[in-house]
């Protein structure tokens, strides 16, 4: 009984040390948050382990980084980043592991927006967080730059892993043709919309790549009062450039309490059409799994609530 079992002993054993070295040749990637890690996905398939520091559903503007995390910059490849200083969190968190990975910030080489205010509003509730930066950190809300973003990826994963490279420029290849269209199905269905029904409300400023790329216009409290609770005043004059826009909708975020939009909801006489992914990815089983997924959602739901009855 033994001799005949010794075979498939030794079968399993090889078996399994070849998975396991197979596992040990992967890149180990970490991204820093749930847009970005869908596009390391789509680069790296099976060629990566990926660990995504802000996941689905959380904000990175207040993201409080855990000793595992360090352990994961620790042991990584390739690290990947938005830059711009979206993740305030992150330099700190790369000097204290100690990674000696390379440091990718994927809006290398994208085009990048100024923004006049020196930052942008990130409401929590009712308080209006401010994170200063000088360019907009938002740069995927732009298709065309999620290109730049996925040639960088691969870029990066080429020269961590040469040995995998023609299989990473496929995969950019592939997903970039299904960035084009993506681009090319909002253009069409902006255009069909009247120009005078192209303006929303969002809770916190970060469509101005989507406004610049397709030209809808986001209005959103940016000026709110960063110390306390935005006042009557605040709301007062954030109504008033609603009207003047002639606003057609309002939209809740995922990351975002929706208390604020509520009152400005009930003061313009707008409903609250709908939730739009700004900084984060849903749940799997939510509407915006995947990058490609969540712009759809955003277009698609946009486009619905501004469509002439």
């Amino acid at each position: 009984m033994i001799i005949r079992l010794l075979p498939g002993i030794i079968c399993y054993v090889i078996t399994s040390l070849f998975s396991v070295a197979a596992q040990a040749e992967r890149l180990n990637v970490v991204a820093s948050f749930s847009i970005i890690g869908d596009f390391a996905q789509q680069v790296g398939g099976e060629h990566i382990d990926l660990k995504v520091l802000v996941g689905p559903g959380s904000d990175a503007h207040v993201y409080e980084p855990r000793p595992a995390d360090a352990m994961a910059l620790a042991g990584a490849d390739v690290v990947l980043t938005n830059g711009l200083s979206f993740e305030g969190f992150l330099s700190r968190l790369i000097a204290a592991s100690g990674t000696e990975a390379p440091i990718i910030a994927l809006t290398e080489g994208a085009h990048v927006l100024d923004d006049p205010a020196g930052g942008h509003y990130h409401m929590n509730g009712d308080e209006a967080v401010f994170h200063a930066a000088a360019q907009d950190p938002h740069a995927w809300q732009s298709v065309a730059n999620v290109q730049v973003y996925v040639e960088n990826i691969a870029e990066a994963f080429c020269a961590a892993d040469a040995g995998g490279c023609e299989e990473y420029r496929a995969n950019a290849a592939r997903y970039n043709d299904e960035l084009a269209a993506l681009d090319q199905h909002i253009r069409d269905a902006v255009a069909d919309l009247p120009p005078e029904r192209r303006s929303v409300v969002v809770a916190h400023n970060a469509f101005r790549y989507f406004e610049d790329a397709y030209g809808i216009t986001f209005l959103s409290p940016q000026g709110v009062s960063t110390e306390a609770e935005a006042s009557a005043a605040d709301v007062a004059g954030l109504i008033r450039e609603i009207r003047q826009h002639d606003a057609g909708a309002i939209f809740a975020e995922s990351i975002s309490d929706t208390r604020l939009l509520d009152r400005i909801a009930a003061e313009t006489d707008l409903e609250i059409a709908g939730t739009l992914y700004s900084d984060a990815l849903s749940a799997e089983d939510g509407p915006a799994p995947g990058y490609l997924a969540m712009m759809r959602h955003n277009a698609d739901s946009i486009l619905s609530a501004l469509a002439p009855r």
